[in-house]
């Protein structure tokens, strides 16, 4: 799968506007205006899911000239309580503000936001009955996730694509596109509160206590409900984040606890698709270790680290030849055998 990158700047990230801009299309939020017009009627506990694949007005009754309510954007949450023609009345979660920090769920055990209840044309609207209905929200989040990607990104491409993916795992729980989607859910969220994360002061002390965490509930939930698969593996890699130095500080103690938390991952997680990636990352920290421990006049610890680092860099070449960080590996190592510094003015 291909790694996914944000844009600071492109309207689906930016560090200190983050979570404003990822609210969804940056719309006006009259929702909670709405719901007080409304009877105060109960959700219903049980339903067809549902979510609008365009942005959908919801309207007091079936009725295009009845009063609007609010809009209902792109992979909200919605369950449908009754049909009228091809008017349907549904509880729609429209709270963007909400959401976008919290994700919070409207329905289930979870729920802590409140939905709206109102009538939707069932145009745009994708539910379990729709055919392929999995493939097309699938299809629709990857295309939200690539606009996302771009220089000039639409307002909330990601965070939609993100709401998009999570409505495939919710909807179509028995999908082949189910495990898939959830993580790639799940790791939008994780890249923006990453950027965010890092680009706070805090980000760049040495120790990770120091900073902020960046939420692994969903993370912890992908390796609970899909386990020894290749999400469970991309979900434990990202968690590492959680773990590293926001700066090394030329403090030797960080590339050590990296290149342990990295070769263990690898060892942990052979089939990772990430797998390659953490023995590169541990090798680089050896030949790091190299030149930080040759600076301080320790060559014994320097010659171990150098050593340490080739090990790494064969298990790279052995194990996954074919990649990229194989030969990044070699590259390395040959600079490391050169004499050529790994860590200073030619830090990678």
């Amino acid at each position: 799968m291909h790694k996914r990158q944000f844009f600071p700047g492109s309207g689906c990230l930016g560090a200190a506007a983050l979570l404003l801009v990822a609210t969804g299309w940056c719309a006006p939020i009259r929702a909670a205006a709405a719901a007080d017009k409304q009877p105060k009627v109960a959700a219903p506990e049980q339903g067809p899911r549902a979510t609008p694949i365009r942005n959908s007005t919801l309207f007091v009754s079936p009725d295009d000239k009845a009063e609007k309510l609010a809009t209902v954007f792109p992979g909200r949450e919605m369950v449908i309580a009754e049909r009228s023609g091809e008017w349907l009345r549904v509880f729609a979660n429209t709270d963007v503000e909400k959401e976008s920090e919290q994700d919070a769920p409207v329905f289930g055990e979870d729920a802590v936001a409140t939905p709206i209840s109102g009538w939707m044309r069932e145009k745009g609207v994708v539910r379990p009955e729709t055919p392929q209905g999995d493939v097309i929200l699938f299809g629709l989040a990857a295309n939200f996730e690539e606009q996302a990607s771009e220089a000039n990104a639409p307002h909330g491409a990601a965070q939609t694509a993100r709401l998009l993916y999570r409505r495939v795992a919710e909807i179509f729980p028995d999908s082949p596109k189910a495990g898939e989607a959830a993580w790639r859910a799940a790791d939008i969220r994780w890249q923006l509160e990453k950027a965010d994360v890092f680009s706070r002061p805090s980000g760049h002390e040495k120790e990770s206590y120091l900073r902020s965490q960046i939420g692994d509930e969903e993370m912890k939930k992908i390796e609970k409900k899909f386990p020894h698969t290749r999400y469970a593996d991309l979900a434990a890699y990202d968690m590492l984040d959680n773990k590293i130095c926001g700066d090394w500080q030329g403090s030797t103690k960080c590339p050590e606890k990296e290149a342990e938390l990295f070769d263990k991952y690898a060892a942990e997680h052979p089939d990772s698709p990430r797998a390659a990636e953490a023995l590169y990352k541990a090798t680089f920290r050896q030949a790091s270790l190299g030149d930080m421990y040759s600076a301080d006049g320790d060559d014994k610890k320097s010659e171990q680290a150098r050593a340490r680092a080739k090990d790494l860099a064969g298990r790279v070449t052995g194990k996954y030849a074919q990649s990229d960080y194989a030969a990044r590996a070699a590259g390395l190592i040959y600079k490391m055998e050169q004499g050529i510094p790994i860590y200073g003015s030619d830090r990678e």
